[in-house]
């Protein structure tokens, strides 16, 4: 359940707010939250993973992806 989460909801509402952390937007309170679920939700998938290796790649992209979002947003947040 939390692998479809992540791959129906979590991915794409990511690489929208990648989007606009890319424009130089700022991210709001709800763009935190949502980063943050997406982060616990990949932490809570891990352990379940063990000899599921097809997922692994979804999982990394993802904590890969908040990663990318986060220092631009930083990057930001300290230009405005």
């Amino acid at each position: 359940m939390l692998m479809l989460r992540l791959e129906r909801e979590g991915l794409p509402m990511a690489f929208d707010i990648k989007a606009k952390v890319d424009r130089g937007e700022r991210l709001d309170d709800w763009d935190i939250v949502f980063l943050e679920e997406v982060c616990i939700d990949a932490r809570r998938i891990r352990p379940f993973l063990n000899g599921h290796h097809e997922y692994d790649s979804l999982v990394v992209h993802a904590i890969h992806l908040y990663k990318i979002i986060t220092d631009k947003a930083l990057e930001n947040e300290t230009q405005a």
